[in-house]
């Protein structure tokens, strides 16, 4: 999307009155003989042939008048001013005279860019499009362009802008990639011009840069790529972005070219297939779910060989490198109060020091929920500029299931009031009683878990947590092959969490005798409805292979856990299951 094309707040009355050429009036005010300030009648200026002054009323109030003025073709150029503390971040966009003049070299540069229908759709199947943004010195990141183009509303350009870069400085030089989540606006969009997203939201994956610039008034420039997708897949758009992010920084706009090249020849994204990928000189082995709440595990992948995390790609398991233990160091004793959490849909801040760090953990929590399908939202990184800030961190208690990955010691104040914060990192100690500037801890909340209401229901597995600590210490091989069997060990956990409820539910399904009378009576069937009480008395005498402290932990946390969203979903999950099979019984009878 051309930076040209974003539909921009008109700038405020005030700003016209005292800023504008056309209103200054020569000497605003003069001296009395007396010392004191008189204010001369002021005259009408003269204005430049073709402007229409916009009507302003002036019985309004100064306090009124900071509203918006009705938008003429024959605004003048305003100069550069200060803006008041209030105005809101779509104010603060650039003006329109401005993105022509200083967008032209990028905008001409990805419009020499070009691709037949036929191939565009065949990008569509994958991926969004992948944008530039660069930081404006007077505006701050924008989207500088788009390709295949592809329409960005100006809510949307704005929030993957901010999105795309770190809210907090992290290096001098360098890169980092991260990932992030921004809601899709309720406005219908032809699907001629843009993909449509398969849950309301955009999925963005940003490979930012920042490098020294003498020609620059920050001394640097920075810049970030990102790939934006309709697909919830993690880990695949994660090691696209590791491959294409660098030759990018290299080689630009033509590895941007090369890059979609390769995604329009790849087959369909069918579900529960498994693709073979070429993408700027590798080949990846893919593995798509059937759903999006399957489970893709390690050991039951359809790859013909030994699984290798660098070549085979689950595509909705969380990213792999650097080692996602390291992330939980200073919580791993907490895991388990962690889970529970998750599954009971309680909301937890997830703060860290790079967006690197809370979208990798983020996508890492996500998945120890499957099988059970996401109730909440979802933030892999959240800033305060996203325009879902004032829904998701306000005074009002958190909505349930919420996972926000934050990086601006600003949230830990303003959402103080939430039950659970979880801190990535190591435990930081502080080996000096005087504090310095080279000894400070990070801002923000000190590595750890903290939770103000949670008490843990089920028990440790104390071996694997003493692997996983003696794993911290050791080289990237231990560290991956520890992540991999936390991954297996809580995904175990949450199977064993729903099978007394998958138990239960086998007795509500219609028996072989009602499916004959329904066929001879020409009814459809249903799943017979769940009752609590039944459900109960099962999981007392079949019990559950979790290991809960005692038998009224047990009750307790499945009578929770009945009441969250997630269940609900689960439920119509297994309902619409059930029911699909039972009408392709009764209609093959039929035929």
């Amino acid at each position: 999307m051309r930076r040209a094309d974003l539909t921009l707040n008109e700038p405020f009355e005030e700003d016209i009155a005292n800023l504008s050429p056309y209103f200054s009036t020569p000497g605003s005010s003069t001296a009395s003989s007396n010392g004191s300030l008189v204010t001369p009648t002021p005259t009408r200026p003269s204005f430049p042939p073709g402007f229409n002054l916009p009507r302003i009323n002036t019985g309004l109030s100064r306090k009124k008048s900071l509203g918006q003025l009705s938008p003429t073709s024959s605004s003048p150029t305003l100069s550069k001013f200060t803006r008041p503390a209030p105005l809101a971040r779509s104010r603060t966009l650039p003006r329109i005279h401005q993105l022509e003049t200083k967008l032209k070299a990028r905008t001409s540069e990805l419009d020499g860019l070009e691709t037949s229908p036929e191939v565009l759709q065949k990008m569509r199947r994958w991926i969004v499009g992948i944008a530039i943004v660069d930081f404006d010195l007077d505006d701050g990141p924008v989207i500088d362009g788009i390709f295949p183009p592809s329409i960005l509303l100006p809510a949307e350009a704005e929030n993957i802008a901010f999105s795309s870069f770190p809210d907090s400085l992290q290096f001098d030089q360098g890169s980092l990639s991260h990932s992030f989540r921004v809601r899709e606006q309720l406005i219908s969009i032809n699907n001629e011009k843009r993909p449509p997203t398969k849950d309301g939201f955009i999925y963005g994956y940003s490979h930012f840069t920042q490098q020294r610039d003498s020609t620059s008034k920050r001394g640097y420039k920075q810049r970030s790529v990102v790939i934006l997708t309709q697909h919830q897949y993690p880990a695949l758009f994660s090691s696209l972005l590791s491959i294409f992010g660098p030759l990018f920084q290299l080689h630009g706009v033509p590895m941007l070219e090369a890059a979609c090249h390769n995604i329009s020849t790849w087959r369909d994204p069918i579900p529960g297939e498994t693709l073979e990928l070429g993408f700027l000189g590798s080949v990846l082995q893919l593995e798509l779910p059937r759903t999006i709440d399957e489970q893709q595990l390690t050991d039951t992948s359809s790859f013909q060989e030994k699984y290798d995390p660098r070549q085979h790609i689950l595509a909705t398991a969380p990213p792999l490198f650097p080692p996602p233990l390291m992330l939980f160091e200073s919580s791993l004793p907490n895991l388990w109060s962690i889970w529970e959490c998750l599954v009971l849909c309680e909301p937890i801040l997830v703060f860290g020091a790079s967006p690197a760090q809370t979208s990798q953990a983020i996508w890492w929590l996500r998945d120890l929920l499957r099988p059970i399908p996401l109730a909440g939202d979802i933030r892999p990184y959240f800033t305060m500029q996203d325009g879902d800030h004032s829904l998701l961190v306000n005074k009002l208690p958190p909505k349930p299931g919420v996972l926000l990955g934050v990086t601006n010691p600003f949230f830990e104040k303003s959402c103080g009031h939430w039950p659970h914060i979880l801190s990535l990192g190591r435990r930081t100690i502080m080996k000096s009683a005087i504090k310095t500037t080279s000894n400070l801890p990070p801002a923000g909340p000190i590595p750890g878990w903290k939770t103000k209401t949670h008490r843990r229901y089920i028990s440790k597995d104390r071996v694997l947590l003493k692997m996983l600590e003696l794993a911290c210490h050791g080289d990237d091989r231990a560290r991956l092959d520890a992540s991999l069997a936390l991954r297996r060990h809580f995904c175990s956990r949450t199977t064993a969490l729903i099978t007394p409820l998958a138990r239960y539910l086998n007795t509500l399904i219609p028996s072989p005798s009602e499916v004959a009378a329904a066929r001879a009576s020409r009814n459809l069937l249903r799943l017979k409805p769940f009752n609590s009480v039944n459900f109960f008395s099962s999981l007392k005498t079949h019990g559950s292979t979790l290991p809960f402290k005692s038998t009224s932990k047990r009750a307790t946390f499945y009578e929770r856990w009945l009441k969250t969203p997630a269940f609900g979903l689960w439920l119509a999950q297994q309902e619409q299951i059930v029911q699909g099979v039972l009408q392709e019984r009764t209609f093959s009878a039929l035929v």
